[in-house]
């Protein structure tokens, strides 16, 4: 962001008495407000309000509030001049001096200011004071009559306050240090780039310029003052350890007079460098998407792209060629697409020419904006950032696993990866992107800086057994999943040992399966996880399974003479309802038995109702019929005698009889 040392007159004028203060300073914040100069816009406006023009740490003067309501005729002067003074310092991003005007203007009755409310909870969420935002919001939605955008916002806003909390008490298995060195000077520092042993980024740190005047017009009040020295350009480091207190920087050699640039990409070649351009002098100028090429060590003069992707009119900016060079991808706001910002791609061809660009389509793009794209040929990923979803605040990054044709649904990359604030522009270190850089503001009053991120992963070791044997199994299927984790499979050695990594700490779950064992999962929970960075997971065992072979399940109980389960009943098949979620494979026969008690037809229809009933409470909980039937046997198939040798009752022999069995019918090999 740019903060600037004003030289200000205003055209016409020599001097200006005190008495014309408070109007000359609106004209002249307007004026800059206009220009989106919010730094100087805001130094004004303080002065028209007649406080200090320090530019952080002050507070809203006691008794403000009480004075403009006694201020009137002046009253709707002040109102205009806090809300402006907000606005101004919020889109320079001072959130925290932002909140505090905001309180005082959400208690206006003026309709000029309806929204302030909905910009007051914006700048507590930024501040990381998610309860208050979410009560703001709800309050705003309350009292907003407007029918435009703003309510819609205002939900996603509190959808996301909530995920914060969320993810803020969770944190995920990511390592964010700040570049501590000359990297980060004043001004903004973003959009990472890598190409071999060289670094690449942007910075609108000062520079050394000409002194020119520059005429900023508002109306009919013009404002002349020294050309900024906050100019956008492209820096680049060499052969060097971006961790050392200071590095060797250099502006990039690339011949546009009068342009900012930004936002560079290079070719996996080292040949070719994507970037984007717009006129210094004019804040109102579209972005471009240029190509520059190495000859003979040096960069050419850039040129822009055509129509394919530059539309006159719009902006179409931050390329990106993805790390195999196939496709360039790119932000813009040109027609044809879904929100503000959207994301394209274009065929790139080898002489760095491309194919017309086409949309990147609704699971990517929102009615918000989307910018800033990066993507990992060897596992399909693609990160961005998007403003437009439910995040933690302002842009966060979101993961999506596709080949440009088909793409899976975007999912946030949590805290601490992502921050209350703007977080945007990720460059990877290597082909996965373990370790990468990134640019937020997190850390910042106002401007972005660079960031550099490491994937954190968890070790999960263990064993597995045959339950009746208690001999390694070697050969079963070990697969992780969870929540943002990718699926993984190994399988178990000699030993029956495995061993694999996961990037993530959020629900994991091992799946154990071999031919003719019962599959089994295990579940580990964040607190079990949070404090490890090995997981020893305790040795656990896999019951054989044997094709029609009953298994009798215990404590099934029914009450007397009636098909009803008992309570104590369902617990039990519970257990069994775990066994066909572990085993989707399987299909099974629930078989209900009596003993010889009343008569052989009482007893088949008896038992048959009580099979069922088994089965109608499995589909209950969400088995699917087609993977169970039920039989009922009666006291056709005893597994004790019901009488003694002497011809005796035998009551613990009818107890054995009297039971509930399962067992496999079915069990689909691995891809069936």
């Amino acid at each position: 962001m740019k903060f600037l040392k004003i030289f200000i007159a205003i055209v016409g004028f020599a001097t200006m008495a005190n008495a014309q203060m408070g109007s000359n300073s609106k004209r002249i914040a307007d004026v800059y407000f206009l220009n989106k100069e919010y730094y100087a816009a805001a130094e004004y406006y303080k002065k028209m309000l007649q406080i200090s023009p320090d530019s952080v740490g002050f507070v809203v003067p006691y008794g403000f509030e009480q004075k403009i309501k006694e201020t009137s005729p002046r009253k709707d002067d002040y109102e205009y001049a806090v809300y402006q003074l907000a606005t101004s310092l919020r889109l320079y991003k001072n959130f925290r001096d932002a909140e505090k005007w905001y309180a005082v203007s959400n208690h206006f009755s003026n309709p000029k200011y309806a929204q302030s409310e909905f910009w007051y909870g914006e700048c507590l969420r930024a501040n990381l004071r998610y309860e208050e935002a979410i009560k703001a919001f709800e309050s705003f939605i309350g009292r907003y009559k407007v029918n435009d955008d703003c309510l819609p916002k205002a939900k996603l806003e509190i959808a996301s306050c909530r995920y914060a909390l969320y993810e803020m008490k969770y944190p995920r298995m990511f390592k964010i240090a700040r570049l501590g060195n000359n990297i980060n000077q004043a001004g903004s520092n973003y959009a990472p780039a890598i190409s071999n042993s060289q670094f690449y980024f942007t910075s609108s740190r000062p520079v050394a310029v000409d002194g020119k005047n520059q005429v900023l017009e508002g109306g009919k009040v013009k404002v002349v003052r020294k050309e900024t020295p906050y100019i956008n350009t492209i820096y680049e480091v060499e052969n060097t350890d971006l961790n050392a207190e200071k590095v060797n920087i250099q502006k990039i050699n690339i011949d546009l007079k009068k342009m900012e640039t930004a936002a560079p990409t290079l070719h996996p070649s080292g040949n070719m460098m994507f970037l984007t351009a717009w006129a210094a002098n004019k804040e109102d100028q579209k972005r471009n998407v240029y190509i520059s090429k190495k000859e003979g060590g040096n960069w050419s003069s850039p040129t822009a792209l055509g129509g394919e992707v530059n539309v006159v009119g719009f902006n179409s900016m931050q390329p990106s060629v993805t790390r195999d060079g196939k496709y360039l991808i790119f932000s813009s706001d040109r027609p044809g697409g879904i929100g503000g910002y959207d994301l394209w791609y274009a065929v790139l061809r080898a002489d760095g020419t491309v194919g017309n660009a086409i949309n990147m389509g609704k699971k990517i793009n929102t009615l918000e904006d989307e910018q800033a794209a990066y993507y990992l040929p060897s596992s399909q990923k693609l990160i961005f950032s998007s403003n437009g979803k439910v995040g933690l605040g302002g842009f966060d990054f979101y993961e999506t696993v596709g080949d440009f044709v088909e793409w899976t649904e975007p999912v946030n990359m949590g805290y601490p990866f992502n921050s209350a604030k703007d977080d945007i522009y990720f460059a990877a270190l290597d082909d996965n992107g373990k370790e990468a850089y990134i640019s937020s503001d997190r850390e910042s009053v106002c401007c972005l800086e660079v960031f550099h991120v490491t994937r954190e992963y968890l070790t999960v070791q263990g064993s597995l057994i045959d339950c009746v044997t208690k001999k390694p199994l070697a050969g079963a299927t070990i697969t992780a999943v969870g929540t943002n984790i990718p699926e993984q499979t190994t399988q178990t050695d000699m030993n029956g040992s495995y061993t694999f990594q996961v990037g993530s700490n959020r629900d994991l779950q091992i799946h154990a399966m071999k031919d003719k064992y019962f599959a089994k999962n295990i579940s580990y929970s964040y607190t079990q996880l949070v404090n490890a960075d090995t997981l020893l997971s305790t040795e656990f065992c896999l019951e054989p399974m044997v094709i029609n072979k009953p298994i009798v399940l215990e404590n099934i109980l029914y009450e007397f003479d009636s098909a009803e389960l008992t309570d104590s009943s369902k617990i039990t098949l519970d257990t069994l309802y775990q066994i066909m979620i572990d085993n989707p494979n399987i299909e099974i026969e629930l078989s209900a038995h009596t003993d010889n008690i009343g008569t052989e037809v009482y007893n088949m229809e008896l038992s048959d109702k009580r099979a069922k009933s088994c089965v109608d409470y499995l589909m209950s909980k969400g088995i699917v019929p087609e993977r169970m039937t039920s039989k009922g046997y009666g006291f056709s198939k005893p597994i004790a005698p019901n009488k003694l040798s002497n011809g005796k009752d035998n009551p613990d022999g009818r107890a054995l009889n009297r039971r509930t069995e399962f067992k496999v019918t079915k069990q689909k090999k691995q891809g069936e």
